[in-house]
C-alpha cells in the first residue's frame, strides 16, 4: 500500500510531483484540466519529459487522474453525454501519455432521465469511451455518496454498469462516499461487512485504488463532505479497521482532504500502515 494525496497542477503538470513530495506523498492524484471547465492543457513532448523526470526524481510510485466534476453520462441531453464521453476518452489518452495508472470519474446524475434510463445511458456511454481504446491508463468508476439522483451510490448499481458495459472498467472506492451512501466503515465489523458486500456484488478484483477521506456527515446522509482523518464520523477506529483488513493491503490510498492539514493526515495514515 502506498499513500498520497490530490495535488495542484498550477503552472504545469510537471510541478505536481514536487508538490506531492513536499507533502510527503508516495503517490499522487491530479486534475489534468480545470475541474470546472475548459480544454486540457496541451501535452508537449518537453512537458511530458519534464513531468516523468520529476516523478522519477521524487520517487513517485503511481499517479492518477481525476476527471472534471461536470461529467454526466446519465444526462437526458445528448450533447452533455457526448461531451462527457469525449472528455473521458481524452483524459484516458492523455493519462496514458504521462504514464498515469488510472482515470476515475463520477458517473453523473439521473435527475432528467430517471434511474433505469440513466443506468442504460451510462452503460452506452462507457461502451463508447472504451471502443477502440488501447491506452495504458485504466478506467475507474468512483463510488458516489448517493445524494439526489446521482448514479453509483450502491455497489449493485456499479456492478450492473460494469457487467453491462465492459470488463475493462474497475472501481475507485471513496471511503467518505461509501459511508455517506450507507456503508458503515466506522467499526471493524462494519468494514468487514462492507468489503464482504463489495466482493459479493462488484468483486474485490475490481477495487484498484481508494480515496481515503473521513466524513463530516453521518452514516447514510447521502452527502459528499470530506473531513480530516480521525476527525469525522468514520473516526480512528474505522481507519484502523480498514488497515487491519488484509484485503486492503495492496490498495493505494489518495487523500482528498483540505491542504490545511493534509500533511498531518498523510503522517497519520502512514502510522496506521505501520
Amino acid at each position: 500500500m502506498k499513500i498520497g494525496a490530490h495535488v495542484s497542477i498550477a503552472g504545469g503538470i510537471d510541478n505536481a510531483p514536487g508538490r506531492a513530495a513536499e507533502l510527503g506523498c508516495e503517490v499522487f492524484q491530479i486534475f489534468s484540466r480545470s475541474p470546472q471547465g475548459g480544454p486540457a492543457p496541451k501535452l508537449t513532448s518537453e512537458l511530458v519529459d519534464n513531468f516523468l523526470a520529476e516523478c522519477e526524481k521524487y520517487k513517485m510510485e503511481e499517479w492518477v487522474v481525476h476527471t472534471p466534476y461536470y461529467i454526466n453520462l446519465a444526462n437526458a441531453k445528448e450533447l452533455t453525454r457526448k461531451n462527457s464521453v469525449r472528455i473521458i476518452r481524452e483524459e484516458l489518452e492523455q493519462a496514458s501519455v504521462i504514464g498515469a495508472a488510472y482515470v476515475m470519474t463520477h458517473i453523473g446524475s439521473s435527475r432528467d432521465a430517471g434511474p433505469k434510463e440513466s443506468l442504460k445511458l451510462c452503460v452506452e456511454g462507457i461502451k463508447k469511451i472504451m471502443d477502440g481504446y488501447d491506452g495504458s491508463a485504466k478506467f475507474l468508476i468512483e463510488i458516489a455518496a448517493g445524494s439526489g439522483h446521482v448514479i453509483g451510490g450502491t455497489f449493485e448499481e456499479i456492478a450492473e454498469i460494469i457487467e453491462k458495459s465492459s470488463t475493462d472498467v474497475n472501481v475507485c472506492f471513496d471511503t467518505q462516499h461509501a459511508f455517506g451512501a450507507g456503508y458503515d466503515l466506522s467499526t471493524k465489523a462494519g468494514v468487514k461487512k462492507t468489503l464482504d458486500h463489495f466482493d459479493a456484488t462488484v468483486g474485490l478484483d475490481k477495487l484498484k485504488i481508494s480515496h481515503c477521506n473521513d466524513s463530516k456527515v453521518e452514516l447514510g446522509s447521502q452527502k459528499d463532505r470530506h473531513e480530516h482523518i480521525g476527525e469525522g464520523f468514520i473516526g480512528v477506529k474505522g481507519f484502523e479497521a480498514w488497515f487491519a483488513d488484509k484485503r486492503t493491503k495492496d490498495i493505494n490510498l489518495y487523500l482528498e482532504t483540505k491542504h490545511d492539514a493534509v500533511e498531518k493526515d498523510l503522517k497519520y495514515l502512514k502510522k496506521l500502515r505501520g
